[in-house]
C-alpha cells in the first residue's frame, strides 16, 4: 500500500512539474518563433528589392537636378516619401528633406512615377531636388536609400 501511494505521489509531482515546465517553455518558443517569421520577412522583403539610379540631369536654369531611379526588384516599393536622399558636392553632400518635410526651406525633393501609378517592377521614379539658387557647378553626389536600407548611389558632373 505504501508504494501505491508513492508511486501515485510521484506521478502527481511528474505531472505537476511537467505543467510547469510546459508553462514557462511554450510561451518563449512562441515568441521566438514569431520573432523568426518576422525576422524572414524583412530579409525575404531586402533580398526583393532593389534600385538603380540610371540618370541624372539638371534643369536649364540649373536650380533642379533630376535623379531618374528605376526599381529592378522583385517587389514594390511602398511609402516613397519616406526615403532618405543625400545630395551634393561629393565632398559636402548632406540629407535632403522631402517636400512635405521641408516646410520653405531648401534643398528639398518630390518624385513623380513616370510610366506606371505605382513604383512596382520595371517603374521609374523621377526625383527632383529643388533649390532656390544655383548649387554651382562640380562632381556632385546622390544617393537613394529606400525604406527597408536598400540604396544605390551616382556620381555626376554638372
Amino acid at each position: 500500500m505504501d508504494k501505491a501511494i508513492t508511486t501515485a505521489l510521484l506521478v502527481v509531482a511528474g505531472v505537476i512539474s511537467m505543467i510547469f515546465l510546459f508553462n514557462s517553455v511554450y510561451p518563449m518558443l512562441n515568441r521566438s518563433s514569431e520573432a523568426m517569421v518576422s525576422m524572414a520577412d524583412t530579409i525575404d522583403d531586402r533580398m526583393k528589392s532593389r534600385i538603380n539610379i540610371v540618370h541624372a540631369a539638371n534643369s536649364a536654369n540649373r536650380t533642379s537636378v533630376y535623379l531618374w531611379v528605376k526599381n529592378v526588384g522583385d517587389s514594390r516599393i511602398v511609402s516613397v516619401e519616406e526615403s532618405d536622399l543625400f545630395f551634393g558636392q561629393e565632398d559636402d553632400f548632406a540629407r535632403v528633406p522631402y517636400v512635405d518635410d521641408a516646410g520653405a526651406s531648401y534643398p528639398r525633393w518630390g518624385y513623380a512615377i513616370e510610366n506606371d501609378t505605382l513604383w512596382v517592377t520595371g517603374a521609374t521614379l523621377k526625383i527632383t531636388i529643388t533649390y532656390d539658387s544655383d548649387p554651382g557647378a562640380g562632381t556632385y553626389y546622390s544617393k537613394v536609400v529606400i525604406p527597408n536600407g536598400i540604396a544605390d548611389e551616382y556620381f555626376f558632373s554638372m
